[in-house]
């Protein structure tokens, strides 16, 4: 839903600049395929180096310490399926949901005490990752809606 509602509100603006500089004829159609978040970052590299780059600040930066905490030593495998879980959620192959093992993934949040403290050190984490792999400062407040809206459901307390 998330992917849809990103590429809704691109393609929202982008009637509204075409309004203003071409004719109706020439604006694309409704129906004109869009490219999707996946691929406006990047697509499989791109997604898989935020991941990467996301766990490496949560391991290293001290204002990370309480959501480092609620992880295993080995972050290999939590690395993986944030990868595979953004790359579904932004429209590109639904990776996460075709493992056998897949976990709703607020059911997957729900044993960790996560309130706006856990919260907002996520948004932190990611927000760095996205600005420090080089994804568009357009994207990146696109996507900042959309991952505060994910992490404010993920809390619990």
């Amino acid at each position: 839903m998330i992917p849809l509602i990103l590429t809704q509100i691109k393609i929202s603006n982008q009637r509204r600049l075409y309004s203003k500089r071409m004719s109706s004829a020439e604006a694309p159609t409704a129906t004109a395929r869009r490219p999707t978040p996946y691929q406006l970052v990047g697509g499989e590299a791109m997604v898989r180096h935020i991941a990467d780059r996301f766990y490496d600040i949560m391991e290293s930066a001290p204002e990370a310490a309480r959501i480092r905490s609620l992880h295993a030593d080995d972050l290999s495998a939590v690395r993986e399926r944030l990868f595979e879980f953004l790359s579904g959620w932004l429209g590109g192959p639904p990776l996460y949901f075709q493992r056998p093992d897949h976990k709703c993934i607020m059911s997957a949040h729900r044993p960790f005490a996560i309130g706006p403290a856990e919260r907002d050190e996520w948004m932190t984490c990611m927000r760095r990752a996205l600005e420090e792999c080089g994804v568009p400062a357009e994207m990146r407040t696109l996507l900042d809606a959309a991952f505060l809206r994910l992490a404010e459901a993920f809390r619990n307390r």
